[in-house]
């Protein structure tokens, strides 16, 4: 079965998230990212040589990394999920643009707000951009219950994910209260809930 590499609420979540909404059987091997190496002792740095989180083993031993691409395989295994539309058509190219802005976009410019080496004044043009991003999210939310309209997709699990690193960068979301009904709405989801008790995010 496949294994997803992961690191408790890092933007690997979003696979994590995926495979549980897919109903799909898999194993998880928690990495540390500072040391590079594996919950069960081995070198990360040569399974994924990127050196991050997300990676996916599948059965035939290739490795898939970079989120975005690795919820889509996720979703394409199993199409009556619902998880993405299907190839070719326009709903699919939409759903690729949003995991295209939400990697850019937003996913992309908390690292300098997780960084204890950039300085102050970097920091604050950083909210500022990502202030802009999340307006615009919110806008989007506005009249739905996900970013695609009533159905949940590995975009929604994606930006579930990297929205929810506010909280630990001392970002309020008080004026954007679509995004935080979605974030509400979708860890509220059984699944959702069970991949944060097994990172060990939820009690």
């Amino acid at each position: 079965m496949p294994k997803l590499y992961y690191s408790p609420g890092a933007c690997s979540l979003s696979p994590h998230i995926a495979l549980r909404e897919a109903g799909l059987s898999f194993e998880l091997e928690q990495v540390n990212l500072k040391e590079k190496k594996t919950k069960s002792g081995e070198d990360y740095s040569k399974i994924n040589p990127k050196g991050y989180v997300p990676a996916l083993k599948l059965d035939d031993g290739y490795l898939l990394t970079e989120g975005p691409a690795i919820v889509q395989w996720i979703a394409d295994q199993k199409p009556g999920a619902h998880l993405a539309p299907a190839n070719g058509t326009a709903e699919r190219y939409k759903l690729q643009e949003w995991l295209t802005y939400i990697g850019t976009e937003i996913h992309k410019n908390f690292s300098p707000l997780f960084n204890p080496a950039t300085p102050e004044e970097t920091k604050t043009t950083v909210r500022g951009y990502l202030a802009k991003r999340f307006a615009y999210v919110d806008e989007k939310l506005e009249g739905k219950d996900y970013l695609t309209g009533s159905q949940f997709t590995v975009a929604d699990g994606y930006l579930f994910t990297v929205t929810n690193w506010a909280n630990f960068v001392q970002f309020d979301l008080k004026d954007y209260p679509n995004l935080r009904a979605f974030q509400a709405r979708v860890a509220a989801r059984p699944k959702v809930q069970e991949a944060l008790k097994a990172e060990g995010l939820l009690k």
